[in-house]
């Protein structure tokens, strides 16, 4: 690599750093403190994931849906949560190994950026439990109170909105697509466009699908944690 290159780490979040899904893991927390009804809150999430795997979401009506027991809530109730919710769930998931990775890169001087289609309100306390600054997460529209309103503002870092949101990091720190070379680590099949975009694409923990598409393209595989996908 010419030194001239400036090193760019992203990490997904969800099955790549975290061996689980943040946004699902919150709305079942959400429902376990009784802010929704078990029955119904679970059957859509299910729905909602469901989606996400087979590559179907629509990111609009499930940000509504994911954001809609906070917003009733308040900030001050939400934010309660969150901070339990991240003792309780996030914490006790965070894996040495996961850490590691980072801090792996950070010694390398890499600019690292956790890129995620969860948003931003239960994203950026989780980016900062690994230490990383900076967050491309699913950025929420704020009312008159500043309070979320369940619209996504800009767009969303989801599929192909990743390599544009990546795109507008680079541009607002100077940097040239081809001044950086581009590390991204996915477990997701949803990341395809982004891991195409990236010079040295690494399927982390990955899906049947991208394990398959992985293998096909000669890209390294990562199992970071004990139980392939």
């Amino acid at each position: 690599m010419s030194s001239t290159l400036t090193r760019v780490t992203l990490f997904d979040l969800d099955h790549t750093l975290l061996p689980l899904d943040s946004d699902y893991a919150w709305g079942v927390f959400t429902t376990d403190i009784g802010w929704t009804d078990p029955q119904h809150f679970r059957r859509r999430n299910d729905e909602f994931y469901a989606h996400y795997q087979a590559g179907t979401l629509d990111i609009h009506d499930y940000v509504r849906f994911a954001t809609e027991a906070a917003r009733r809530q308040g900030p001050q109730r939400a934010l309660q949560a969150r901070e339990e919710f991240l003792r309780r769930v996030i914490e006790p998931a965070i894996d040495p190994r996961a850490l590691a990775l980072v801090a792996q890169h950070r010694v390398r001087g890499d600019q690292i950026v956790i890129v995620t289609a969860t948003n931003e309100f239960v994203t950026r306390p989780i980016a900062a439990k690994f230490g990383v600054e900076d967050l491309i997460a699913v950025e929420l529209e704020r009312d008159a109170s500043g309070w979320i309103t369940g619209e996504i503002r800009g767009t969303p870092s989801f599929r192909e909105g990743k390599v544009k949101r990546v795109e507008d990091w680079l541009a607002a720190r100077g940097l040239s697509r081809s001044a950086a070379e581009i590390t991204f680590y996915s477990d997701s099949m949803n990341d395809l466009p982004l891991l195409q975009w990236a010079d040295v694409p690494v399927a982390t923990n990955p899906d049947p699908r991208l394990r398959a598409h992985a293998s096909q393209q000669g890209w390294r595989i990562l199992d970071l944690f004990d139980e392939a996908r």
